[in-house]
C-alpha cells in the first residue's frame, strides 16, 4: 500500500513539473521577421526625413513671412516719410526767410514744430544728405544747373536748392543742387545749362 501511495505521489509530482515547464515556442520564420523589421525601419527613416523636410519648410516660411512683413513696414514708413518731406521743406523755407513784421514768438513756435518733426523723422531713420561744398555724386545729387563759380572746384556743389534725404541708408530723395564748372577760356560767360543726373 505504501508502494501505491508513493507511485501516486510520483505521478502527481510529474504532472506538477510538466505544468511548470513552459510550452515549446512555435517555430519562428526568421527571414520573414527580419524582412518585416527592415521594412518598418525603412518606413521610420523615411518618415523621419519627411519630418525634417517639413520642419525646414516651416522655418523657411516663417523667415519669408517675417522678411515680407519687414519690407512692407519699410515701404509703409518710406511712403509716410516721403509724404511729410514737403512739410519739412516748407518749415525750413519759412525759418530761412523771416519777416520782421511777424512776432518773435511765432518764429520760436515754428522752430519748435520744425525740431519736433525732424526729431520724429530722424528716429524713423531719416538722415539728410550733405551737399553744399561736396563733390557732385549722381547717386545722391540731382544737378539742375551748372554755373561758373570762381573759388570752387569743378563739379563741386555750389548751392543746394532742395535738401536730399536717406531713409535707413537708402536714398529717399536726391538733393537738388547747382554744380560748379570751369570758366571758359575765351572769357565769355557760359549760360547756365540744365542737366539731370542719373540716380
Amino acid at each position: 500500500m505504501d508502494k501505491d501511495r508513493d507511485k501516486d505521489l510520483e505521478a502527481g509530482a510529474g504532472e506538477d513539473v510538466a505544468a511548470i515547464r513552459p510550452a515549446p515556442a512555435p517555430a519562428v520564420d526568421a527571414p520573414a521577421d527580419l524582412a518585416a523589421y527592415e521594412k518598418v525601419l525603412a518606413e521610420k527613416q523615411e518618415l523621419h526625413e519627411r519630418l525634417l523636410r517639413k520642419q525646414a519648410e516651416l522655418e523657411n516660411l516663417r523667415k519669408r513671412v517675417q522678411r515680407e512683413k519687414d519690407e512692407f513696414l519699410q515701404h509703409a514708413t518710406a511712403d509716410l516719410v516721403r509724404a511729410l518731406l514737403p512739410t519739412l521743406d516748407g518749415l525750413e523755407r519759412a525759418l530761412k526767410h523771416r519777416d520782421e513784421s511777424v512776432p518773435e514768438q511765432f518764429h520760436k513756435g515754428m522752430e519748435l514744430i520744425y525740431r519736433q518733426l525732424l526729431d520724429v523723422l530722424t528716429r524713423a531713420g531719416l538722415t539728410p544728405i550733405e551737399a553744399e561744398g561736396k563733390p557732385f555724386d549722381p547717386h545722391y545729387h540731382e544737378a539742375v544747373e551748372r554755373v561758373e563759380a570762381p573759388g570752387h572746384r569743378e563739379h563741386e556743389i555750389v548751392e543746394e536748392l532742395q535738401r536730399g534725404y536717406k531713409l535707413n541708408h537708402r536714398l529717399l530723395r536726391p538733393a537738388i543742387v547747382k554744380v560748379a564748372v570751369a570758366p571758359k577760356q575765351g572769357g565769355s560767360s557760359e549760360k547756365p545749362e540744365s542737366s539731370k543726373a542719373a540716380e
